[in-house]
């Protein structure tokens, strides 16, 4: 299935605009509250959504992009995350720090852009807590209906 980035679903957030600052309270050593989030646009056909939010920019620092939340299962009616909350019923990941859940920006070196990723899935995804983004990657291959970003900065 071809990957599309859908023009109609989308994801923002009123804690900060698509490329902007991210508030410091969202950042991993300074409070590590997930950002409030609103969906909308989902396609009809959508069973379930996936979130998955990361920093390519950690490659340069660590070598390898760095995964801060990985969330599946989402029920295509939700409309929003409230602040360091998740929607009832979906399951979460672990994280690049080893932990499942939200591991908010934590940039070792200078500003990086962390990217919140949403797909809309033909199918929910058979598993359990704990799996890892590349886990769910391949669990979602050729199921993508659609897919949006949503993006921000960060600094130490």
């Amino acid at each position: 299935m071809t990957l599309i980035f859908d023009m109609t679903l989308t994801l923002e957030s009123d804690a900060f605009e698509n490329g902007e600052i991210i508030p410091k309270k969202y950042g991993y050593k300074h409070g590590n509250i997930s950002p409030p989030l609103k969906i909308s646009g989902v396609p009809e056909n959508t069973v379930s959504l996936a979130l998955i939010m990361d920093d390519p920019d950690a490659m340069g620092a660590v070598g390898k992009v760095w995964v801060h939340w990985v969330l599946w299962n989402i029920d295509p009616k939700t409309v929003e995350f409230k602040e360091n909350s998740i929607p009832s019923n979906c399951i979460e990941g672990e994280t690049d720090f080893g932990e499942i859940g939200y591991g908010g920006p934590a940039p070792p070196d200078k500003e990086h852009t962390y990217i919140f990723k949403l797909y809309a899935l033909d199918k929910k995804l058979d598993s359990k807590s704990g799996l890892t983004k590349k886990q769910i990657e391949e669990y979602m291959e050729n199921h993508i209906i659609s897919k949006t970003k949503f993006q921000g900065r960060y600094s130490p």
